[in-house]
């Protein structure tokens, strides 16, 4: 009986073009824009600009250290302030680094000169990378005054790094050591966004038996058992969908090599409760509003605010308590954390137990409305 549904969907599957879009071209679309839009890892070579009225030696130095950056490249030499600023605000240059007149000679006579660096934080990734390597030159200043002026009273090397470094970090990025941007965002991104379609198609699917009066058939194939007409129903898109996110994650994982300390055991798990839990809000979904144009109105909006409240982009523990306390309602949430703690981390699954059980709860949803599901698909009428 659940063979039939199933192959009487993958027959509407099969008529409907859009359903080979949003289950099929869409989302590997998705996965090529996103993993290669961050090819990268890190944005490098951002422009910058110097405004150097001092024109000496030790100022040319800083420059070209500024230069020899990973992150940063001078592209220009303002006159002024004012028009390095003005170049800032045309999104020429991400900031600018400012030496006055009479610098070097300040530095040497201790006369404690100020050295500014200007910088856009419009773009809040650029922002944070060129203030870094703008704060960094304006401080290796002084510190090439103090080490000539250390070695001329006699001092030794080890001595000089001792007075200007009293305290040596011993830097430990785990998990991510690059800072790839590509590991941090595609793997939540990517997935937030088959979710979505997930949500989406899953309320379709069910509004589309009831726009076109298909429902009494389908339910009348599972001899009236909503549970084995709805299992039957969702069976190929459970697989269709399974079959990208496993995709995805080889992808990323055994081609792009991205970091993935938890193992595949649970990548695979990640990835089933993933889309158990996305199918399961769709219909949750539509059995809540039990009409193709508000379901998917719900599913739409559930699935762009979760990008938003997922924590990934913004720490969640950073917003305000309201809208900490509505993160938990999103699947992609949960999804995260899971990611965050088990596969990233490579923490036991026991610290992610709350995250696994709410998972679990989406995936359970559709039973709290399977009932008013086959209510609809009996009696209700279509209204456009």
């Amino acid at each position: 009986m659940i063979w039939e549904i199933a192959l009487r969907e993958m027959k509407i599957l099969k008529k409907n073009p859009m359903y080979g879009f949003c289950m099929v071209v869409f989302p590997l679309l998705t996965m090529v824009f996103f993993t290669s839009l961050l090819d990268d890892g890190l944005p490098q070579d951002l422009p910058v600009g110097v405004v150097d009225l001092d024109n000496t030696s030790t100022t040319r130095a800083l420059t070209r250290k500024l230069d020899g950056f990973q992150n940063s490249r001078v592209v220009a030499h303002f006159q002024s302030v004012a028009e390095a600023r003005h170049a800032m605000q045309e999104n020429e240059i991400y900031g600018f680094l400012y030496f006055p007149k009479g610098t070097t000679s300040n530095l040497i006579s201790a006369r404690r000169p100020k050295v500014s660096f200007y910088y856009s934080n419009v773009s809040l990734s650029g922002g944070s990378m060129v203030m870094k390597d703008l704060k960094t030159v304006s401080t290796l200043g002084s510190a090439a005054v103090g080490m000539t002026t250390l070695r001329a009273k006699g001092a030794t090397d080890k001595q000089i790094q001792a007075f200007l470094q009293p305290i040596r970090i011993d830097l430990h990025q785990v998990a991510n050591p690059w800072s790839n941007y590509n590991v941090y965002l595609s793997t939540v991104f990517v997935p937030g966004v088959m979710m979505l379609f997930m949500f989406l198609i899953s309320a379709y699917s069910l509004g589309m038996e009831l726009k076109f009066n298909r429902g009494k058939e389908w339910i009348e194939k599972a001899d009236g058992k909503i549970v084995v007409a709805i299992i039957g129903k969702y069976l190929p898109h459970i697989l269709l969908f399974l079959m990208l996110m496993f995709f995805y994650q080889f992808y990323i994982y055994h081609v792009l090599h991205f970091p993935h300390v938890g193992g595949w055991m649970m990548v695979v798990l990640l990835s089933l409760l993933g889309v158990f839990g996305s199918i399961g809000f769709g219909i949750f979904a539509f059995g809540l509003m039990p009409s193709l144009r508000m379901s998917m109105s719900i599913c739409s909006l559930w699935g762009v605010l979760s990008f938003s409240l997922a924590g990934s982009a913004f720490p969640a523990m950073g917003m305000d308590a309201p809208l900490q306390a509505l993160t938990w309602l999103f699947p992609l949430r949960h999804y995260y954390m899971l990611f965050q703690i088990t596969v990233f981390n490579g923490y036991p699954l026991i610290d992610a137990w709350f995250h696994l059980v709410a998972l679990i709860g989406f995936t359970l949803m559709p039973w709290f409305v399977i009932s008013k599901v086959k209510n609809a698909m009996l009696t209700y009428v279509y209204i456009p």
